[in-house]
This record gives C-alpha cells, sequence and structure tokens, in this order.
C-alpha cells in the first residue's frame, strides 16, 4: 500500500463517501453469488480485457500488490491473470477457463457490456465471487460493482470549464474513442451544463485514443482551423497533454483547460501555470476489487454496487500529487493514496 503525509486527503475523502446499496440487501447476508462453500487461501482470477496501456498496467500493480497483502494474511494463495488483448470473445473464453480451473474470484474489467452475461451467470451459479469495476457489464449475476460516476465527471469539468472562461466563449471538447461508455457517459454528463449556457460555442469536438500523440495531432489540426480558442473541455488526461503541448508547438496562449491525473499533463500544468482542473479513475479499483472479492468469501456484507467518489486536483493540491511523481512511470497516472481503511469504509453501510 501506499504510504504519504497525502493519506489526510484520503482520509477526508471518506468523509465524503457516497455508497450506492442493492435495494435487498441485507447487513448480515450473503453477498450474491456467494456459496460459502469456499475456503481460504483463494485463488483469483484477474481477467484483463488488455494489458498495453500504460493505465491497465498500474492498475494490475495495484492488484498483484493487493494480493501480496492478502497471501501474508493467509486468505489468497495465488493469482491467475489473462489478458485477452481487447478482445470480448477471448475474455469470455479466458473467464471459462477460469471457472473450469475453480477459481474462487474473478475480477473483471469488461470488453463488451453484455457478451459475457451467459458466462458470468455460470461464474455466479458456482459460487464464484465477481468483481466487475471500471468497465461494467449489464447483468446482476455479479457480486459487485465498482466505479465512480463518468456522468458526474463530465458534468463537474464542463461546470469549472465554464466558470473559468466566464460563462461564454469558444471551446474545443476533446473525448476518449467513440463506442467506449466511459467516454461516452462522460460527454453526456456535460451535456446539461452546456445546453444551460447558449453563449459557450462548440467549435469542434474529437474522437481519439486516450493517448498524447494522437490527440495533439487532432488538436494541432483545429489550431489551424480556428484561430479564436477560449478553452478545451477535455476528457482524459492523456488528451490534455496533447492539447497543451498542440498550443505551444503553434505559438497559441494556454487556455482553460480540464483533464485527467495524467503525469504529463500535471507537470506541464505546473510548468506552464495552467487555469486547470481535472479528477480521475483511480487505478486503486483493481486493489479494491480484490479486497471486496476476498471479503465477500469471507462472507462479509459486500454492496451490490459501490460508487467511488471523484477525488479532485486543482490548484489547492496539485503540488501533493506532484510531490509523489517519481514514483509513477513517466507516461503514467498519479493516483489518490489508499488504504484498507479507505477500502473498509467503502464497503460500510451507510
Amino acid at each position: 500500500m501506499m504510504k504519504s503525509s497525502f493519506f489526510t486527503s484520503a482520509s477526508a475523502l471518506c468523509l465524503g463517501l457516497m455508497l450506492s446499496l442493492s435495494a435487498g440487501s441485507q447487513a448480515n447476508a450473503a453477498a450474491n453469488c456467494i456459496k460459502g462453500d469456499r475456503k481460504a487461501p483463494y485463488t483469483i482470477g484477474w481477467a484483463n480485457i488488455y494489458s498495453v496501456p500504460t493505465w491497465m498496467k498500474q492498475t494490475q500493480g495495484t492488484i498483484e500488490a493487493e494480493v501480496e497483502t492478502l497471501k501474508k494474511q493467509g486468505l489468497v494463495d495465488k493469482l491467475v491473470v489473462t489478458d485477452a488483448q481487447g478482445d470480448a470473445n477471448v475474455q469470455i473464453q479466458q473467464i471459462q477457463s477460469m471457472i473450469d480451473s475453480n477459481v474462487d474470484a474473478i475480477i473483471l474489467i469488461a470488453g463488451s457490456s453484455t457478451a459475457p452475461a451467459r458466462v458470468l451467470a455460470d461464474a455466479c451459479a458456482k459460487g464464484i465471487a465477481i468483481i466487475n469495476f471500471d468497465s461494467l457489464v449489464d447483468t446482476d449475476k455479479v457480486t459487485a460493482k465498482v466505479n465512480t460516476d463518468s456522468s458526474q465527471w463530465g458534468d463537474q469539468a464542463a461546470k469549472f470549464l465554464i466558470d473559468a472562461i466566464g460563462g461564454k466563449g469558444k471551446i474545443l471538447i476533446l473525448n476518449g474513442p467513440a463506442g467506449v461508455s466511459v467516454s461516452d457517459d462522460r460527454r453526456k454528463g456535460a451535456d446539461a451544463e452546456l445546453k444551460s449556457h447558449p453563449e459557450v460555442t462548440v467549435l469542434a469536438e474529437t474522437n481519439t485514443p486516450y493517448n498524447v500523440a494522437p490527440a495533439q495531432e487532432a488538436v494541432t489540426s483545429l489550431l489551424f482551423a480556428n484561430p479564436e480558442i477560449d478553452g478545451i473541455l477535455s476528457l482524459g488526461g492523456a488528451l490534455s497533454a496533447g492539447a497543451v503541448l498542440a498550443l505551444d508547438k503553434q505559438g497559441r496562449d494556454q487556455v482553460p483547460i480540464t483533464g485527467e491525473n495524467a503525469r504529463q499533463f500535471l507537470e506541464l500544468w505546473k510548468e506552464k501555470g495552467l487555469k486547470s482542473w481535472a479528477t480521475m479513475q483511480p487505478n486503486w479499483l483493481g486493489a479494491f476489487a480484490t479486497y471486496t472479492a476476498v471479503q465477500a468469501l469471507e462472507g462479509k456484507h459486500v454492496p451490490a454496487f459501490v460508487k467511488i467518489p471523484l477525488p479532485v486536483i486543482d490548484n489547492s493540491n496539485i503540488d501533493d500529487y506532484l510531490a509523489r511523481a517519481k514514483d509513477f512511470p513517466a507516461d503514467g497516472y498519479i493516483y489518490s493514496p489508499y488504504d484498507e481503511e479507505l477500502f473498509k469504509k467503502l464497503l460500510a453501510q451507510k
């Protein structure tokens, strides 16, 4: 687990936790899919949809760290890792292999919201704990779903940007890949604020992978077509870094911009004195999913859905994040601190 004085912020965050529990949950009732016939130490399966992006590598790192902690407690003996390389059908086959090998829990970022329904129902029927986080499935045949609120993300980002440009002006909107639920939900979340401010004009929107190079290329093209830009509503940290670099290369003034906790963006923010706001999808959702699976297998109460509050980065705390930058990859994400006490509070009832 990560340790620093910044845990003070994590503790403050805990005070504002909002948990969404299924209507039928009872304090002492077994969590969904749990039959009570599995005993520690447990085998955990991590069904990764793809492992190449740095965010995924960091997330897997938190899973591996949590497994090591649980091993020391005698609760876990093995972690099985698969990589579907972006193919939802391959992921389904890999989950089936985990079921056939009788893993005790499956941790899942879904490659499709609908396709895994049958195989997950099979796993659930066999008493395997299933914790789904980040990219969620539609089926309720899982033990728990864990996520931040992507719609809230878009709404808060839009509010910051509109306020930063004085409620009027010309903006660009930078989105992640079209058709990806996280990207689409963040964009939908910004709609209400944008529609309530008719003096804010959206000049253009982009859909690119969450990487610096394609975002920089897309924004460079838009800069040639739009000589006057007052702000950038960026809904992903690597996108924001690409936009800042594009403005810089074209000799344009920096403008208010939103973003994510990508290390490169936070460093550019500080270096250039940007007027910015950011939040994050914490990588430790992987560690929390692993912890939650074991708690469910141990007969503890686990809500059907755990909503993770969005940590906010602004000028009041960006230095705290950058002080820990050396602990993260240059192209990675500086996520908020976490520990077991935070996890316990996230699982606690209201």
